[in-house]
């Protein structure tokens, strides 16, 4: 297994540094163009709902490539693996690297937000609870994970971008060096653990059969 997830790291890194990369150029922009919080904060709650999706997709779907077990377990593994990741990812992280640099940043766990989300007009939790729903959903029945994993990749690194800029007030353009190691970091580890390591540890003995790279 460690051997498993040392080389599901190394095979995320240039995709995740690109998916960073393009990340800071939309900060940037973001900072050049002086967007309102409004604007970041309606992207955030875009991109976070999709990341939930299709992170619930891909971990449960590789739980039943490799465990037939009753629904309930399945949701369960499926829920806990794309609502802890995602909000570790887009929302935790980025509020403890924010605070680390001594940014004004605000907490929230958008999962139980009774904020009202833009657009919608609904609290944060309906919109970011139903995602989970619908992506475990889908996982359930359909097993294929190589296309939802690389872009549960993608959304990840732009949910938690917006996550610095949404709930965070600084002055970003001298920061971005570090914001790319940071943005780097929340994407990385988290989505390969929610996506491979995760699911598999509730698999009993060794996996039914191994699933090629992603």
């Amino acid at each position: 297994m460690l051997k498993r997830i040392g080389v599901e790291l190394l095979h995320h890194i240039p995709f995740t540094a690109t998916g960073a990369a393009i990340g800071i150029g939309a900060m940037a922009l973001v900072t050049v163009f002086n967007t309102s919080l409004s604007v970041s904060e309606a992207l955030f709650y875009t991109f976070h709902p999709l990341h939930v999706i299709f992170s619930a997709m891909v971990t449960t779907a590789i739980f039943r490539k490799h465990e037939n077990r009753k629904l309930w377990m399945v949701v369960l593994v499926g829920y806990i693996g794309s609502i802890g990741i995602a909000t570790l990812s887009d929302a935790v992280i980025p509020f403890l690297e924010g605070k680390s640099l001594q940014i004004d940043m605000e907490f929230h766990l958008p999962f139980i937000s009774t904020e009202i989300m833009p657009y919608f007009n609904v609290p944060g939790w309906v919109i970011i609870n139903s995602a989970a729903v619908i992506g475990i959903a889908i996982g359930y029945f359909k097993f294929a994970t190589r296309l939802p994993h690389l872009v549960h990749v993608l959304l990840s690194t732009w949910a938690s971008l917006f996550g610095f800029t949404a709930f965070g007030t600084a002055d970003w353009l001298p920061l971005l060096p570090i914001i790319f190691v940071f943005l780097f970091l929340a994407v990385w580890i988290p989505c390969c653990v929610s996506d491979i390591v995760f699911p598999l540890l509730w698999v009993k003995g060794e996996p039914a059969h191994q699933h090629a790279s992603h």
